[in-house]
Parts: C-alpha cells; structure tokens; sequence
C-alpha cells in the first residue's frame, strides 16, 4: 500500500459507485465499479458517449471477468444507466482478466467492434486459448527454475492452470487496432493513446485534453503498485526497466490530471504519484542488492519484498515481481546469473 498516498488529491472523497450504477463524472463520461473475486476486490470501468458508424450509444473502457455477478452488474447498467442505448465500442486497455474477461459477450451481445493495441490483443487470444506457454502450467517449471522447490508451494502454483480460460472464455474473433499516439474520436471528443510496457505487452491509457482527464488503466494506480513480472513466455525479459521507461511517458501531461484508474478512486497528483512509483522501486531494487550479497534466487526474494502471507494469485505475481528487480540488476550490469548444479538460477553481486 501507498505510505504517502496522502500526498494526493481525491476530488470525489468516499464516493463509490454502488454496484450495477454508473456515477457521472463529466457530460458523458462515467465510472462504473465491478467486484472481483481477488484480494483486489474491484475493477473500475468507463462509460462514454460514442457514436459509431451512425449508432449513437456508449463505448466501454474495460469490462470486468466473465462472473455471474459481473453480468449481472452489467445487465443492471443496460436497463438503467445506459438508458436503453447500445454499446457501440468496446476498449480494453491490456489483456489481463479484469480487463477483458467479457470482452466477447458484450461485443457480441451489440455486435460492438472491440479496440485494443495489437500486443495485447494477440496475448489476450493466446491465454485465453490456453496455448502452450501461456498456459497455466507453464509457470510451473518457469518458477521451479528461480527456486520453487517447496511442493506446497508448487501445489499452490497448480491450482492456477485454468485461471485466465475460466476468467475469459472467449476473446473477439476480431479487433480494431490501437497505436500509440493515436487520437481516437469518442463521440466529441478526441482521446490520446498512450502505451506502455512492462505490466503487460502493450498497454493502452487514454487522455482527452479536453476534459483534462487520464484513464490510466494499471499503469498508474494511486493505492498499490502496479505488477511488474517476468513470466515463463519471456523468460529473459526485462520489464520493469520497460515499466519505469513508460512512466515518462506521462511526464507532459498537466499536473492537475485527473486519472481515473482501475483500482482505487479517481485522483489528481499524477507527477507526485509517478515519482512515488519510482521511488518504491527504487526502494525495492536496494532491498534486492543487498539480499544478492549472497547468492539469491527469486523465490529467497519473495518475502523480502512482500512481508504478508500471500494467496495463490498473489504468489505467482509476487515470484514474477521477484524475478523482474533481480533482472533489471542483472542488465544493469549489477548482479551476476548463475545455474546452479541443482538447476536453480541464483543472482549475486558482482
């Protein structure tokens, strides 16, 4: 959790949106709130006033996972909020669950047109084909690699092989593509594509001018940081360097911003939080250093980073975190990699 998240501005103080309402935040623009059966109990969406190829009705910025509960929420919004009026665009910043879990069931249901930046749409139909790679059994092994020797551990780690197939059964057979720097027109207003790396392949936050308004998607959130991990489908990968890189890709943009992000509520202070970020993974990567002054593998990293008991889904994010800090040390030259006799990876200073 954020230790100066008081150093931010929260407009709308407690306000929620109770389940299955949408609460205006602007002439048409709305922030709806969808539960999740995570720890991280909620994601927030967005509802905008759209007209596509002359249907005039709303486009939706993410869409929750593939519950009942979620369908519900969203069948309530249907009748209420959205007056009647079609979806007539579906966006979904990046391809995780939450993000895109009903992506095919409301695209279909109003034979919507679905937009996303090509990365993510291509990992959004190869998880949920469950192809091998990016299946759920491939983290095993994955992490068996950085030190997962414990069989419970290794249990836990099972219990996910079906996770993103059950949370997105289906993802559009089709999508329109999204491009950084792209002004997307929704309905009268124009909005700014920003992407960025390293919490998932591409993903897409969205400005409007305009309104002076940010959906920052995962890339910015006010009250945890966003996850950053190395995952068995690229094993050599570096994201969190790609993560911090991406952050200034904000850095033109008005300090009194509201970003609206996907969990936690709408805030102003995007500079102060960006630098908070940085400052936390500044932080961490230290934490990671001094630990490597003996050989260290990612699972010996864990709980020095995350100092709490940590659910299933939480373990296989926290291992990928783990991994990614000890890999931006090691191309930057700071740590060595070594496989040991047992075939584990160990980092250790240089």
């Amino acid at each position: 959790m954020n230790p100066l998240e008081s150093q931010l501005d929260y407009p709308l103080g407690e306000t929620l949106p109770a389940p299955g309402t949408v609460h205006p935040l602007a002439p048409g623009l709305g922030w709806l709130r969808m539960p999740l059966p995570f720890a991280l109990d909620h994601i927030n969406l967005w509802l905008l006033e759209d007209q596509v190829d002359g249907r005039t009705g709303w486009s939706a910025v993410d869409c929750g996972v593939a519950t009942d509960t979620t369908r519900s929420a969203w069948e309530q919004i249907f009748a209420g909020a959205m007056a009647g009026q079609p979806l007539v665009r579906v966006i979904a910043t990046h391809c995780h669950p939450d993000h895109v879990g009903l992506s095919d069931w409301l695209c279909s249901r109003f034979q919507a047109p679905f937009w996303a930046t090509t990365g993510e749409y291509g990992f959004a139909r190869m998880m949920a084909a469950a192809l091998p790679g990016v299946d759920g059994t491939a983290a095993i092994p994955h992490f068996e690699r950085h030190g997962l020797v414990d069989p419970a551990l290794r249990e836990k780690m099972g219990e996910r092989r079906s996770y993103y197939p059950t949370l997105v059964p289906a993802v559009p057979q089709a999508y329109a593509r999204m491009q950084d720097g792209e002004l997307v027109q929704i309905g009268a207003r124009r909005w700014r594509v920003i992407t960025g790396f390293g919490h998932s392949p591409e993903h897409a936050s969205l400005y409007c001018a305009d309104l002076n308004v940010l959906i920052s998607g995962d890339m910015v959130l006010p009250r945890i940081s966003t996850n950053v991990s190395v995952f068995a489908v690229e094993p050599e990968g570096n994201p969190l360097q790609l993560y911090l890189d991406s952050l200034a890709k904000f850095s033109d943009l008005p300090a009194d911003t509201l970003v609206l992000p996907s969990h936690g509520k709408p805030f102003r202070g995007l500079h102060t939080r960006v630098a908070q970020l940085r400052a936390h993974h500044t932080a961490r990567l230290a934490e990671v250093m001094q630990a490597a002054a003996q050989p260290v593998s990612a699972v010996d990293i864990v709980p020095i980073m995350f100092r709490r008991p940590l659910d299933t889904h939480q373990l296989s994010f926290a291992l990928g975190e783990a991994l990614a800090h000890l890999h931006k040390l090691w191309y930057d030259g700071i740590l060595r990699r070594v496989t040991g006799e047992d075939g584990i990876i160990r980092f250790h200073l240089i």
